[in-house]
């Protein structure tokens, strides 16, 4: 018979994953206080005038089993973390940090208690909500020519597709203080710039430029379809980055940014059996 695997030591109990964080935020400190240079800063109230790529989330999600409160508060936490960032100009060579702007989530600051992923598994946390701001982000990098230099991956099966309409990348970027960050860097000639801003309903984000840029860029996705492994069952595709010439169409480049293998923490009952494999 083969033997139980063992639990690592942020596993056992949520005391000793309290100790495991506070040492990985503190040599995530120590590494960026040597390493960290060229981070973008500053930011404008004046919107350059090219906008390259946008994008839209639902700020509250609305429905049986949803917890109102957190909702809520998940708002209020996006609001006070994209005010933050908006209006940031990313220079030629500077890198986007999501911590560096953002900082500590704490009481202080006004965040509150919204929905946060620990060890596979849903619960409440301070500043909870923030990885739909750093996915909306992430959404709108992937639309122009800025280079992700850190990103990581929870899960890209949070909940079910809205309508049946299946948006790849619509979740699943994590982002915990601070050493789960989510970075780009600008490695081209000109100068960019990231909003941020809240209306009623929804977060919307834009990337700018002070000039045109000759390519544009989208997001497709292939092979699409669910996987049972024992009790769970997996998301599985594979997401690509297209590339077009703006004045011709045509398509220069396709490239693999993520082999998706993500874990369902929705109800599977509401998977079709014909994409299940």
């Amino acid at each position: 018979m083969a033997s139980k695997q063992r639990k690592l030591f942020c596993e056992i109990s949520p005391f000793t994953y309290a100790i495991s964080e506070k040492k990985n935020i503190l040599i995530r400190f120590i590494r960026n206080k040597i390493n960290d240079k060229d981070m973008a800063v500053f930011r404008s109230d004046k919107k350059l005038e090219y906008v390259i790529s946008s994008c839209s989330s639902h700020l509250i999600k609305r429905g049986k089993g949803i917890d109102p409160v957190t909702q809520e508060n998940k708002a209020v936490n996006i609001r006070l973390a994209s005010d933050c960032m908006n209006g940031l100009l990313i220079h030629p060579g500077e890198t986007f940090s999501f911590w560096k702007l953002v900082g500590n989530t704490t009481k202080a600051k006004g965040y509150r208690e919204g929905r946060v992923l620990i060890l596979g598994k849903l619960t409440k946390g301070l500043g909870g909500g923030l990885c739909n701001l750093a996915n909306t982000i992430h959404r709108v990098v992937l639309q122009s020519p800025l280079t992700d230099t850190e990103f990581h991956m929870h899960s890209d099966a949070l909940a079910p597709d809205e309508n049946g309409i299946r948006v790849p990348m619509s979740a699943g970027t994590s982002v915990n203080f601070n050493y789960n960050d989510y970075r780009f860097r600008n490695d081209t000639d000109q100068v960019f710039q990231l909003l941020c801003w809240c209306d009623d309903d929804n977060l919307n984000c834009e990337i700018r430029s002070d000039k045109p840029y000759p390519f544009r860029f989208e997001i497709s996705e292939e092979d699409h379809h669910f996987e049972k492994e024992g009790d769970e069952y997996y998301r599985v595709s594979r997401i690509y980055k297209d590339t077009y010439d703006k004045d011709t169409e045509e398509l220069i480049s396709h490239k693999l940014i993520v082999d998706n293998h993500s874990h369902v923490h929705f109800d599977p009952s509401v998977i079709p059996p014909e994409m299940i494999r």
